[in-house]
């Protein structure tokens, strides 16, 4: 008789920070991916978030402290944080040096020196640091990666990268996942919140940290950019320079020119009042235009697609339209986690790569114009 295969692992997981992208996506896609991972634990300084998410989700220890929770619930193999940005880094460092591997939502972390912060720890827990760019781990993706892989220099003459949408909520409330809000927060937590973000944002800033204006934009660029240009950056490398950058009177709209070797890049976002979710990567050369199109990720199972646009050599005009699964960006880009934890597996998600935004965002904002 063949030898029996042994049971795979199930990793045991806590969450820090409960609020709308956890109880949309992550904790959803968590107990439907149960044959990989138990959330046995939550984490969240409002009681009635705790209570709401974990009947709902049948989670049995909650905390409101983090380190009553790594006290308290020794068995977790990896934590996942997705609180608010600015406590990202000072958890990430925590949860590291209690030996626990680490999922953090991007934006990893809002300072360079955070940044660093994580990787050194992460380096000496010897732990796994995993980024949550679920865009990079979309099969369609992965597909126009191969394409554009194939590529001799030369051959890109140009690339558009577009990011308008409407706002969160417009996708949110017809998800039909139901999340509640909550308000019953400390008082302490708004002040310690603000303070702490004065401080990153001083590190991230420097001089450009007194101006509103600047930190909504540096905001912009580690939420909403930070999926558009670490796509960008495992398709096509980092930009040489930022030849022009502008921002829109109401500052919710940035248009970036990026210089590469032998051609540009044009990169648009925003967020309007208008319910679409307009995203895509488009590659343009001599003889093909390829393209891989995002939707919202708060619709589970909404297909994320490459399009591929060329001339055959008899002339005929050829659409192809790739939609190589239904399986969501977050489910691949937790069993990518599961198999680096288990299996040893690489990350290309780490905290050195989530490093690299940062940089290109330096980059647009020292070459940032107004517009009036």
């Amino acid at each position: 008789m063949p030898a029996a295969t042994q049971p795979r692992p199930i990793l045991n997981v806590a969450i820090i920070g409960v609020g709308e992208v956890a109880m949309t996506t992550h904790l959803p896609t968590l107990l439907l991916c149960s044959h990989l991972f138990r959330t046995l634990a939550i984490v969240d300084i409002s009681r009635d978030a705790l209570r709401h998410c974990a009947e709902k989700f049948h989670i049995p220890n909650t905390f409101e402290d983090v380190d009553e929770m790594l006290q308290k619930v020794p068995e977790v193999d990896v934590v996942m944080i997705m609180n608010a940005n600015e406590y990202h880094a000072i958890h990430a460092v925590k949860c590291l040096e209690a030996g626990k591997h680490v999922f953090i939502e991007k934006p990893m972390a809002i300072s360079h020196q955070d940044a660093q912060l994580i990787d050194s720890a992460r380096e000496h827990a010897d732990r796994i640091v995993f980024v949550g760019y679920m865009r990079r781990y979309a099969t369609a993706f992965l597909r126009v990666k191969e394409i554009v892989t194939s590529l001799t220099k030369g051959q890109i003459n140009y690339v558009k990268v577009r990011d308008i949408i409407g706002q969160n909520a417009f996708f949110v409330d017809e998800s039909g996942t139901f999340p509640r809000q909550f308000a019953d927060f400390p008082k302490s937590a708004s002040e310690e919140r603000r303070q702490l973000s004065k401080e990153i944002h001083s590190r991230a800033l420097g001089d450009k940290a007194d101006s509103p204006r600047d930190i909504m934009t540096w905001a912009l660029l580690t939420g909403l950019a930070s999926h558009d240009l670490s796509a960008l950056r495992e398709l096509i490398g980092m930009p040489k320079s930022v030849l022009a950058a502008t921002r829109s009177p109401s500052g919710l709209f940035l248009t970036v020119l990026f210089e590469y070797e032998g051609f540009c890049c044009h990169y648009e976002m925003g967020v309007d009042s208008v319910k679409q979710f307009d995203a895509h990567i488009e590659i343009f050369t001599q003889d093909s235009h390829i393209r891989v199109n995002y939707d919202t990720p708060y619709i589970k199972g909404l297909p994320i697609t490459a399009t591929v646009i060329s001339t055959k050599s008899n002339g005929d005009h050829v659409e192809e339209n790739i939609r190589p699964t239904f399986k969501d960006a977050y489910t691949l880009e937790y069993e990518a986690m599961y198999g680096a934890i288990v299996d040893g597996d690489p990350v290309k998600t780490d905290a050195k790569d989530a490093d690299k935004d940062l940089e290109i965002f330096d980059m647009i904002m020292e070459r940032l114009v107004d517009l009036c």
